[in-house]
């Protein structure tokens, strides 16, 4: 098992890539805390890792509030005994809009859970790492921040901001044995993929446009699925990663090419 007796806190764990990674963690050996805003999903998350033989607690989190990340990260080493990866992957997505049409309110929401949870989920997680002598975290951030689409810029910006910071984090925690790296998704087939279309009502025909849209800028001409981006997060969590930081990896089909 790849991360036998590891215990992994997954931010965002109610769907798509959270709840695949969850499951997969588990089934890797991981102790897992499935941390999520709705609570409905992520104990749905739990009972899919339990049904599968593996260990997870649910705990109900807004990445973009400190007290809430403070507790996620409190409460998971005292449950466990300790904290050994911490994976930033709550995020949330707009639809097409342009610039002049862009309410500073949803700028600012884009940010705080994009940008700002990842720092929130650094700054009390870092200290439970440094103590034990090091960690790993991962970050979900996204080829739109490489290269980005027209109608998107909060997103694209907060997911550029989130590749830096994993640099940034990467430089400054090497010396402590906490590694840092992140993710670049291309657009998947999860719950998240219909809000990146128009903000009218989608029938199931201007989905599907949508979708092709989407998939015809993919040079391995599909989407990503969920298991994808988990595949990806479990190999950076795990030792045979163990000289890999301020990776940026694209799981995107050669979008970013």
């Amino acid at each position: 098992m790849k991360l036998a007796n590891k215990i992994a806190l997954i931010t965002g764990a109610g769907s798509g890539f959270g709840r695949a990674s969850a499951v997969l963690f588990a089934q890797e050996g991981a102790k897992v805390s499935v941390v999520d805003i709705d609570e409905k999903t992520g104990q749905e998350t739990v009972s899919l890792v339990k049904q599968k033989g593996g260990n997870a607690i649910f705990i109900r989190a807004d990445v973009s509030k400190a007290a809430d990340v403070e507790k996620m990260i409190k409460t998971t080493a005292d449950k466990f005994g300790r904290l050994d990866i911490l994976f930033n992957n709550a995020g949330i997505p707009m639809s097409f809009t342009p610039v002049e049409n862009l309410k500073e309110e949803l700028w600012d929401r884009i940010q705080n859970i994009n940008v700002k949870g990842i720092f929130l989920g650094a700054k009390y997680a870092v200290p439970y790492m440094k103590r034990q002598g090091g960690g790993v975290i991962i970050n979900t951030a996204s080829i739109s921040g490489v290269r980005p689409r027209p109608g998107l810029i909060a997103y694209s910006a907060s997911k550029a901001a989130a590749i830096m910071l994993t640099k940034a984090l990467a430089i400054e925690l090497a010396a402590s044995k906490i590694r840092v790296n992140c993710l670049n998704p291309v657009a998947a087939e999860t719950p998240m993929l219909p809000k990146f279309m128009s903000d009218q009502a989608l029938t199931p025909e201007k989905f599907e446009e949508g979708r092709k849209r989407f998939t015809d800028t993919v040079p391995l001409g599909r989407l990503a699925q969920a298991e994808d981006v988990a595949n990806a997060a479990l190999f950076l969590a795990s030792d045979e990663a163990a000289l890999i930081t301020g990776a940026s990896l694209d799981v995107d089909g050669g979008r970013g090419i």
